[in-house]
């Protein structure tokens, strides 16, 4: 991406903003809008002209016409979208539809198969007089409902998760991509770990709203016997209990627990894989195999899942807490836990999120080599930071 088409894409994406205002604010123009598909068209290709997309861009000069004619008689200029071998293009509809379906995998799945282990969790956090620990939990739960116990609450744990994982993974790329392109290459270069950052807080904002109702489900069947034993059962009970609100109650906690295990998620195993290729990997990226590729990813997803677990910790026990009693809110929790019972609980989750979060990157990954999905290389710095810093 050249200077000069980052300043032409960031005008065009100020002037429709300003025709958008001006049309809405000014009396006798609330009718004129801007064609959908033209913005649309503009936004993809914004999309598309960042320095983590494929090396294969469209080029910007009008060497054809939109009937197929060449502008100059006998002359044609082709320029590669789709790089060889790859089934759609990087930011493009297809692309990003793709990376929700592998994270409905990867989220969905996951979680679903760990679900023994988040029903101990969540009951050591909210009864830690009866479920002492890990193994007294288990032994606890099995004594008293037999192994088929073990995986209560798993039927809202997969459609939850799978939702939340569709938004999660697919909005990531989509934010990184957009907010990459409105600060340009060197700053998104410079400051790619802030990039991760708010890519990810900004998509995990959406996941927990799709996540929520059906976590608040799951913590009540997994921590209140008696309460309902099916999803089916636990959803119109809650409805006739506390209405719509109810679905949401833990939300906010939610997001503080969510949010900053998202942005540790992502920022921790974009950096820790590029460190990886860097200092450990004995090869090139490039030359490496897809499935040492997938080994590293791995090993990348459980160092940031580690981080992951003991940051979300606290916020995660308030919104077992909170879910369980009613008319509680979070700070109600928060006192009644104390500081040590914020982090009852956390050396399951260490375990759990851990395995968790290096399988999801695992089959996320997996996904895209299934899919023959581009999967663009760590980012490199760009020529022009290089000439600016004398190292080129």
């Amino acid at each position: 991406m050249t200077e000069g088409s980052g300043v032409a894409t960031l005008q065009q994406t100020l002037a429709i903003s300003e025709y958008l205002f001006y049309s809405l604010s000014t009396p006798g123009r609330g009718n004129i809008i801007v064609p959908e598909d033209k913005m649309w068209s503009s936004m993809m290709e914004t999309v598309k002209k960042n320095p983590f997309g494929s090396p294969f861009i469209t080029a910007d000069c009008q060497a054809q016409r939109e009937d197929g004619q060449a502008l100059v008689k006998g002359r044609y200029i082709a320029a590669a979208n789709t790089a060889e071998g790859d089934s759609c293009e990087f930011g493009s509809n297809k692309y990003f539809m793709l990376c929700g379906l592998g994270g409905i995998l990867s989220c969905g799945l996951t979680h679903t198969m760990v679900t023994p282990l988040d029903l101990v969790k969540c009951r050591i956090q909210v009864d830690p007089a009866k479920y002492k620990s890990v193994f007294n939990g288990f032994k606890v739960t099995v004594k008293e409902g037999g192994v088929r116990a073990l995986g209560t609450g798993w039927a809202p744990t997969f459609f939850g998760y799978s939702m939340q994982g569709m938004f999660k993974f697919g909005l990531y790329e989509v934010f990184k991509v957009y907010y990459s392109q409105l600060i340009g290459d060197e700053l998104s270069y410079e400051y790619r770990t802030t990039l991760y950052l708010v890519s990810s807080a900004s998509a995990e904002f959406f996941a927990d709203i799709a996540l929520a109702p059906m976590e608040a489900a799951k913590v009540r069947i997994q921590t209140m016997p008696g309460y309902a034993k099916t999803l089916r059962e636990a959803l119109p009970k809650m409805h006739a209990d506390e209405g719509l609100g109810g679905f949401y109650k833990g939300l906010v906690p939610l997001w503080l627990r969510q949010i900053p295990y998202t942005m540790m998620k992502f920022a921790c195993f974009e950096r820790t894989v590029e460190l990886l290729y860097k200092h450990v990997v004995p090869k090139p990226r490039a030359d490496c195999t897809k499935g040492e590729q997938l080994v590293v990813t791995f090993a990348a997803g459980y160092i940031a899942g580690v981080f992951c677990a003991v940051v979300s910790h606290p916020a995660d026990s308030v919104v077992s807490k909170l879910n369980q009693e009613k008319g509680a809110t979070a700070g109600d929790v928060v006192r009644k836990l104390g500081f040590a019972g914020l982090w009852k609980g956390l050396a399951p989750r260490i375990v759990m999120i851990g395995t968790l979060t290096a399988a999801q990157w695992f089959i996320y990954d997996a996904v895209k080599v299934w899919l023959r999905m581009p999967r663009p290389p760590p980012p490199e710095m760009p020529e022009s930071l290089k000439k600016k810093y004398g190292i080129a």
